[in-house]
């Protein structure tokens, strides 16, 4: 399943599951996060999962690369335990006031508004991976006529909650941040809760969302 082990400086190994980004790479780089996280392997200090790679870092003190590279070879793969698959509806608002790049992502993909709705709408997306600020996800994969690049010059602030298209993936921003990310919505939601310490995630990787489009009138009660 892993493709190939590396060192990755002085403390880490690096775990390649390949170039390609989907679903069932993804889902077989989670399979060994999770349950490397659940044996506790003395030495191990940080797990950090992508689309397609797994870094595992560890304290020299106590391990080597040696003996962590057998230890993940020897994962018996029949006893992987499976992945926890939650499917998550998400409400966004696509008003004007939060759909800030609307009109440039009709430009640039030559399709109306209502045809980007249509095609955002009507798929499932999966989370590959949660990151650059906390509990962002990372969902794809998007309908192929609305691949585009992130913008030109990133905005300094970025709403909390804004939806948000680049490349093969759009986003969910937990706070409010800079970034680049083609804006085309926003959700009521408290998609990261800090207070939570236990699961202070909505959305993790691996589970399924589905956007639903609300009215600024459904987005409002969200916050009463």
């Amino acid at each position: 399943m892993i493709k190939n082990i590396s060192n990755l400086g002085d403390s880490a190994l690096y775990c390649d599951f390949g170039n390609d980004v989907n679903r069932e790479i993804n889902s077989k780089v989670l399979k060994y996060f999770k349950n490397i996280k659940k044996k506790n392997i003395e030495g191990i200090t940080n797990l950090t999962p992508s689309y397609n790679k797994l870094i595992i870092s560890f304290d020299l003190k106590v391990t080597n690369y040696k003996i962590l590279k057998k230890l993940i070879e020897d994962l018996e793969l029949n006893k992987i335990e499976k992945l926890e698959n939650n499917k998550i509806k998400i409400p966004i608002c696509c008003e004007k006031e939060f759909a800030l790049d609307i009109k440039r992502l009709e430009k640039n993909l030559k399709i109306s508004e209502e045809k980007i709705h249509e095609k955002f709408f009507s798929k499932e997306y999966f989370c590959y991976m949660t990151g650059f600020i906390a509990g962002l996800p990372f969902l794809g994969d998007l309908d192929l006529s609305l691949k585009t690049k992130r913008l030109e010059t990133p905005r300094v602030k970025i709403p909390k909650g804004s939806v948000g298209l680049a490349e093969q993936f759009c986003n969910i921003y937990t706070f409010e941040s800079p970034g680049g990310w083609n804006i085309i919505g926003n959700s009521p939601l408290n998609i990261f809760d800090k207070t939570n310490e236990a699961k202070p995630n909505l959305i993790n990787p691996g589970d399924t969302v589905i956007f639903e489009k609300i009215s600024k009138a459904q987005y409002e009660k969200y916050n009463d």
